[in-house]
């Protein structure tokens, strides 16, 4: 079960920007972890605010894949991603990590990663990737962050 000794609220910080070059604006932010389905699925809700559009939120809903050790999931942000929620896929990263991919428009990808090394710590990140046919100067290939979610049990 994704998560699940996440169960519980989350209170801490925010860092959110739009391009690669932009330094993250901080705020505070708040996420809500719980189990559902019997234990089969994970949501991880959040709330931060954007610089300019203010209190944003948004949902990621997790579950086991088809295939041992994959995960789906969907994904709707206030900001980033609506009205249509996106599908991720995904499973372990390194260390207690895992990552959930989905791509849009022309080879751009999103990827949500999270970080559970540490009981008291939670940590999600969320990388635009860009396709090599699109990268520039201020711009490389790869992933880059957009929010860096770090927040504590309350």
């Amino acid at each position: 079960m994704i998560l699940a000794d996440f169960a519980g609220s989350w209170a801490g910080t925010n860092g959110f920007r739009l391009m690669p070059p932009d330094p993250l604006a901080e705020s505070p932010a708040t996420v809500t972890v719980t189990t559902a389905a019997g234990g089969h699925l994970t949501s991880i809700a959040y709330c931060w605010t954007h610089p300019d559009d203010g209190p944003q939120d948004g949902l990621v809903v997790v579950g086991a894949g088809d295939r041992e050790g994959s995960l789906v999931a969907v994904w709707g942000d206030s900001w980033h991603q609506q009205p249509t929620p996106m599908s991720l896929t995904g499973g372990p990263g390194t260390g207690a990590t895992f990552e959930l991919t989905g791509e849009y428009g022309g080879g751009w990808a999103w990827r949500i990663v999270f970080d559970a090394g540490d009981a008291g710590h939670l940590r999600m990140r969320m990388d635009n990737v860009i396709p090599a046919d699109q990268a520039t100067a201020e711009m490389p290939a790869g992933p880059y962050p957009v929010m860096v979610t770090e927040v504590r049990r309350i």
